[in-house]
């Protein structure tokens, strides 16, 4: 095979990936460098089954091997051999969890995942909480937690780096030191209620009041690589992506007294490439990067598109997920109040 012919395949396996100017592995250690040594957060988990995991009881006697997946996740399936095998040959020092992101996926994708592929280890469906605690910025993402209950690694790849990072965790000391709290409560909003004053910082380096009297928002939240990446995997989401994406377009440039903002999920995005995604689609409404996932969590929102409607008096009137008859409605609505 030519080196022409590989190079083009490598772009081509490159343009499948929801990122590639920056690798995982690189997104992740960057993410996840202030949080080597120290100590873990001191969490209860609720396995998709019921289960109760106290993350807290296990430092001093177990290490701790987190793997962030998504069952839409390409890198994702490829290493599910390397956690299965962990699983099988932890023994007694290390405790295996597989936590979905659930990031546009539901807890029956993944018991439908988990009977397609026999996964025994224990399962956890996260609600943005625990990702936060462990600066989640792609999937899959490993954590590794020494039996000392500090954090050892963080990272991508299912290599020999994270091999050795199992290795050392099982074999640090037992003692715990200093402890990390448990993660904090965050007030959230459903429709319904009355969202409070806040500040976001736009893409183009400007700062908006939300919400604003006397004016109705539109809050779209999505993610940049929904309509390329999932083509593939996902193909029926992508294109629900694409048509929310041409329905605010349209909506937002129709001079309706509405105040579009996006809000774009980190995971698998920095603000280059929501710069990027902005300039390929002609994007007018202003743009926010939601890094470290707060935006999503205070509303709730697990899937994209979403879009949220507040009305001038700062509640928000309406969630809609899909463009189409529902969106017409609820802006008809929106307008009437």
């Amino acid at each position: 095979m030519s080196r022409y012919v590989l190079w083009c395949c490598l772009l081509f396996v490159l343009s499948l990936s929801p990122a590639w100017a920056e690798s995982g592995q690189q997104r992740a250690e960057a993410a996840g460098k202030s949080l080597i040594g120290k100590p873990a957060p001191r969490v209860t988990l609720k396995t998709i089954d019921g289960q109760t995991i106290d993350l807290g009881a296990l430092y001093g006697k177990q290490a701790v091997y987190i793997k962030f997946w998504a069952t839409w996740c390409v890198p994702c399936r490829e290493q599910m051999p390397h956690l299965e095998k962990t699983f099988a040959e932890a023994g007694p020092d290390l405790a295996v969890i597989a936590v979905s992101v659930g990031f546009d996926e539901t807890i029956e994708d993944v018991r439908k995942y988990r009977e397609e592929l026999g996964l025994k280890m224990p399962l956890v469906f996260d609600d943005g909480s625990l990702g936060e605690a462990f600066h989640l910025r792609v999937t899959p993402q490993h954590v590794v937690i020494g039996r000392d209950g500090r954090v050892l690694y963080i990272g991508h790849e299912a290599n020999a780096a994270l091999d050795a990072a199992l290795l050392a965790a099982r074999t640090t000391p037992g003692q715990v030191g200093a402890t990390a709290t448990g993660a904090k409560e965050e007030a959230h909003y459903d429709v319904g209620d009355r969202v409070p004053a806040f500040e976001a910082a736009m893409l183009d380096g400007t700062h908006l009041s939300l919400p604003q009297a006397g004016r109705p928002t539109a809050l779209v939240f999505l993610s940049p690589w929904c309509e390329s990446y999932l083509a593939t995997s996902r193909p029926g989401l992508a294109q629900s992506c694409r048509a929310m994406r041409e329905k605010v377009g349209a909506l937002a440039s129709s001079g309706a007294k509405v105040r579009w903002i996006g809000v774009a999920s980190g995971l698998w995005a920095n603000r280059e490439e929501l710069a990027k995604y902005r300039d390929e689609h002609r994007i007018g409404m202003p743009l926010t990067l939601d890094d470290s996932g707060a935006l999503f969590r205070r509303f709730r929102v697990t899937h994209v598109p979403t879009v949220l409607l507040i009305d001038a008096q700062g509640r928000i009137a309406s969630r809609v997920e899909e463009a189409g008859p529902k969106l017409e409605q609820a802006m008809r609505a929106l307008s009437a109040r």
